[in-house]
């Protein structure tokens, strides 16, 4: 790329003075901070317990729909109990550890749960060791815990097939990275007289727009952002997943980061866009807010009963919303059991009143959590 040409926002004279028009984002700001108002004084209302479930399940949300958009798929269950350890719900994390995963669930809850701390340099390279505790990234070495370098050429985000690949965006050289990244993080860290919603969008795309790392850096940039929503709503807990949003709207998201780092520092259109589906984020956080007390409910009816741990396990599978139909062979495929101990897990839950037959049976029999009273 020709450095004259100021194809990118990092090349302007006047980067990185963000501009935009206040009085335009202002009855959008209202309708956010009144959404976070409404949320976070429904989650007070429910009791420590329902709000500690409803955390894990956001927080959960949280890291695989983070690692989705990257198009990193994980497995719910190893996040879910990754996530409960960290939290200290040691009853509900049922799943073995694995790396890869607490690398980023320790990254999310940093970010949320430490939102207090400092952001540094030392701290963010922490969280890219943990994305990539092999050091590698898709079988190629990386530079982990440390800026880019370049040594394999510019920065650039791409798409297409070799020999007709199209540049989406080009990072800053790797040589500017230390200075970009100390303003940054110094205003990170400052107190500007900024909406802090307002700041929390501006800190996603200053970061991914220094793009400071080999890769990884949309994940961090999104917990950076985390970390800036926790400061503006001063609470640890997490009611809603931004990424998941995110993964819903994912190619206009990446469509206005491109569109926002091709043009001027007036960035009024990315903030609305931003804003925009942080309030989509929070209202949906209604729906799963549901799921959790539809749970606690089912949990709280059958509180007497004795289960074993595969029970234990369907059921909350179910709860959560199994794929497809339950039946005696998944069942066994999912625990790891014979189908003998299946079907007697199955009729053992029917015969106490949690389980159901489907009306379907022969070859289509599964089964169902009997309906609520």
């Amino acid at each position: 790329m020709d450095r004259g040409e100021k194809k990118y926002i990092w090349q302007r004279p006047d980067w990185p003075r963000w501009h935009y028009d206040s009085q335009k984002l202002s009855p959008l700001l209202s309708q956010v901070h009144h959404a976070q108002g409404l949320l976070q004084g429904r989650m007070r209302n429910i009791g420590f317990g329902l709000s500690e479930e409803s955390t894990l399940t956001m927080l959960t949300s949280e890291v695989l729909k983070t690692s989705e958009i990257e198009g990193e798929l994980l497995d719910p269950e190893t996040v879910r109990s990754s996530v409960a350890r960290r939290l200290g719900m040691e009853s509900a994390a049922i799943a073995p550890q694995d790396r890869r995963v607490d690398g980023v669930v320790n990254m999310v809850l940093d970010a949320t749960q430490n939102f207090k701390k400092e952001l540094t340099s030392d701290r963010i390279f922490g969280w890219h060791e943990g994305l990539f505790p092999a050091g590698y990234s898709d079988d190629v070495e990386i530079r982990v815990g440390n800026w880019r370098d370049d040594m394999k050429g510019a920065m650039q985000v791409i798409s297409g097939p070799m020999g007709r690949e199209l540049v989406h965006f080009e990072a800053p050289p790797a040589q500017l990275i230390p200075k970009e990244m100390t303003n940054f993080l110094h205003w990170f860290n400052q107190e500007q007289g900024v909406d802090p919603l307002v700041k929390a969008g501006l800190a996603h795309l200053w970061f991914v727009t220094i793009h400071p790392f080999e890769d990884g850096n949309g994940r961090i940039g999104r917990a950076v952002c985390d970390m800036a929503l926790a400061r503006s709503e001063h609470s640890a807990q997490r009611f809603y997943s931004l990424s998941a949003q995110i993964r819903k709207e994912r190619k206009s998201y990446y469509n206005m980061l491109e569109r926002t780092q091709r043009d001027s520092l007036e960035v009024t259109h990315w903030l609305e866009w931003f804003l925009g589906i942080l309030l989509r984020a929070l209202q949906g956080a209604e729906d799963s807010l549901n799921e959790v007390l539809t749970k606690a409910r089912f949990w709280q009816e059958w509180a007497g009963t004795t289960l074993n741990p595969r029970q234990s396990t369907m059921i909350n599978k179910l709860l959560d919303g199994f794929s497809g139909n339950l039946t005696s062979n998944k069942w066994a495929i999912i625990n790891k059991c014979s189908p003998d101990t299946a079907l007697r897990d199955i009729t053992d839950l029917i015969i106490k009143g949690l389980l159901i037959k489907a009306p379907a049976g022969g070859r289509s029999t599964h089964y169902q959590l009997k309906p609520l009273d």
